[in-house]
């Protein structure tokens, strides 16, 4: 309904209001029956001003051009008196409807008001008036306006409340976004403390096994040989270590990836780490929301980083179904499984998905292994 009244009463509307009353002047002074009250000269003289102020008239309330509004009106009001064609009333009721858009709904109804009391009191007065012809003159261009007035104040509701709901929306994608990063600001600084512990315990291992190669380099030179290759294969685990976390920290659904390509590009990250990772999307991808895909992205870096260091897997196997109302996604690996409480990061991810409306689930997986499920909506 507000979106016909606002069909109804849009400038496009009463351009052909306008333009109908401008033509019928234009077509008696081509045919020589015009000239309203004044002369021809006068008449086409307002007409050509209204015409210049029309194509230049704002209908919006925050314009900077709202003294054209008053303009408008005060030479509409000057080519009614003026003329005598019959189509005074449709020019101020476009006149006064563009009052009320730039003014508001109070403006426009003291105006009308004052328009009307003006026409009782002036018609009587000219040659060959009567209250009777007051009246009804009146009555027909104050049924207009009221029309208008009721018209007007729809839309101009409608206007506001639309306004008032895109303010409402724009506040929250701003508290989302900045949720969102907050979110991932937590997370990389808790993947850096343990990027700082694993990679700290690594390297202090190592030390203290060159330290201890090169006490027994001349006393048993077969133990500090020994000490040397435990310290090149800790290197090489701290390496991969610090490998996988920094991929981790930089996750590319939120760095320019979307949807099933960003967790696919994460899952390749993982290649040459010891685990084979297969990534599989069934049903028709779509869109998904921002908070859903950072929910998918850190479940899978989840269970990718927890079967590689935990589980001991060989394989996992992520899948990323579409189904009507929903996304499914599952992670599982064909490791050792768990029978403990799922860990501090599994349970953030489960109180992700319930904050996004869905569901996650984690545990060991029939047949062996570890899975970790959730059921999203889109």
């Amino acid at each position: 309904m507000v979106a016909l009244l606002s069909l109804l009463v849009r400038p496009l509307s009463f351009s052909v209001v306008f333009w109908v009353v401008v033509a019928v002047p234009v077509v008696r002074f081509a045919a020589g029956t015009g000239g309203g009250r004044f002369g021809p000269l006068p008449q086409a003289l307002v007409l050509a001003a209204l015409v210049a102020v029309w194509l230049t008239l704002p209908w919006e309330r925050t314009s900077n051009r709202k003294y054209l509004g008053a303009v408008f009106f005060a030479l509409s009001l000057t080519a009614a008196i003026m003329g005598g064609y019959g189509v005074e009333g449709p020019l101020m009721v476009v006149a006064l409807a563009n009052i009320v858009f730039l003014f508001g709904l109070r403006a426009g109804a003291v105006l009308s008001a004052l328009l009307l009391l003006g026409l009782v009191l002036s018609v009587p007065a000219m040659p060959g008036g009567t209250w009777t012809a007051a009246l009804a003159q009146t009555v027909s261009l104050g049924t207009m306006i009221a029309c208008m007035l009721g018209l007007a104040s729809a839309v101009t509701e409608a206007r506001t409340s639309s306004e008032l709901l895109e303010r409402a929306h724009r506040e929250l994608r701003r508290h989302a976004d900045r949720v969102r990063e907050l979110t991932v600001a937590e997370e990389r600084a808790r993947m850096a403390r343990d990027l700082h512990d694993s990679t700290g315990h690594h390297l202090t291992v190592i030390k203290v096994g060159l330290e201890n190669a090169e006490r027994y380099r001349d006393r048993d030179p077969e133990q500090a040989w020994a000490e040397v290759r435990q310290a090149k294969e800790l290197t090489v685990e701290a390496l991969l270590e610090a490998r996988r976390w920094v991929r981790a920290l930089r996750p590319l659904a939120l760095d320019g990836g979307l949807g099933g390509a960003a967790l696919a590009e994460l899952a390749r990250s993982f290649d040459g780490t010891g685990i084979t990772v297969r990534f599989v999307v069934e049903g028709a991808e779509r869109p998904l929301g921002p908070d859903v895909e950072l929910v998918l992205y850190r479940m899978l870096q989840e269970g990718l980083t927890n079967a590689l260091r935990h589980a001991n897997a060989r394989s996992a196997t992520a899948t990323l179904c579409f189904e009507e109302e929903r996304v499914v996604f599952e992670v599982r690996d064909d490791g050792t499984g768990a029978d403990a409480e799922p860990g501090f990061g599994l349970s953030t991810l489960a109180e992700r998905a319930r904050a996004v409306g869905g569901t996650l689930v984690s545990g060991s997986a029939a047949g062996g292994g570890f899975s970790v499920r959730a059921e999203l909506p889109t």
